[in-house]
């Protein structure tokens, strides 16, 4: 089969519509997910929940929080060092333990087509596991450092941290060409990725405890940005 022509990188700047936190006994953002009232993030040892609406953190749930968060529409799962945590977000049980395909070097999580899909930190991918078992389903490279994994509309993005540069990524899920790139301010960094379905991406700051939530880009009828 032939294959097609890379298509071009469509880019644009971030628009941060609004940044939440410092938190309080939240030093970091690991992970972030949204379970459509919500937004959940990772942070060393415990998940916090907050309302998107005011910023205030609504309920917290002691479980190790290293890395990547993500939400089936009824569980959360949660990259603790070299496993994943299958958790019920109302009693903060786990559930259910996986093998992390990275062995610790394992970053953003994400939940779509009944699987999950993880970002490698230092490996530059992104895996496709079976949520039961673990098993690798399916592997696209990247060639920047990934941080944080979600899926809406049928569309991959990823986001990167190197250095003081961060940007978001559409890539297509089956080649791992870049399609679409956002970048962030300098120095604003991308530790979480995660969209709330609609017109907003949440994005987790690393070490500066906050999680910003930027605008994703509108499309016209040919599939531009406007």
């Amino acid at each position: 089969m032939k294959k097609s022509a890379k298509q071009s990188t469509q880019k644009s700047t971030a628009e941060i519509l609004r940044e939440y936190g410092p938190f309080p006994d939240a030093d970091r953002v690991n992970g972030v997910t949204f379970d459509g009232r919500h937004v959940w993030f990772a942070s060393g040892e415990r998940l916090h929940a907050f309302d998107p609406a005011d910023g205030k953190v609504q309920r917290s749930i002691e479980v190790a929080s290293h890395a990547g968060t993500a939400f089936d529409g009824e569980h959360l799962f949660q990259i603790a060092e070299d496993v994943i945590h299958k958790i019920d977000p109302r009693t903060g049980s786990i559930l259910a333990t996986i093998p992390a395909p990275g062995g610790g070097g394992d970053s953003g999580l994400a939940w779509a087509e009944g699987t999950l899909w993880v970002g490698q930190h230092r490996g530059r991918k992104i895996l496709q596991i079976d949520p039961e078992t673990g098993k690798i389903l399916r592997t696209i490279e990247s060639n920047r450092i990934v941080t944080g994994v979600t899926w809406v509309d049928d569309e991959l993005w990823h986001g990167t941290w190197e250095g003081d540069e961060s940007d978001l990524r559409r890539i297509d899920p089956e080649t791992g060409d870049v399609l679409e790139q956002i970048e962030m301010p300098a120095g604003t960094g991308v530790s979480g990725l995660e969209s709330d379905g609609h017109e907003r991406f949440f994005c987790g700051g690393g070490g500066s405890g906050t999680v910003r939530a930027v605008r994703r880009p509108k499309r016209d009828a040919a599939g531009r940005q406007r």
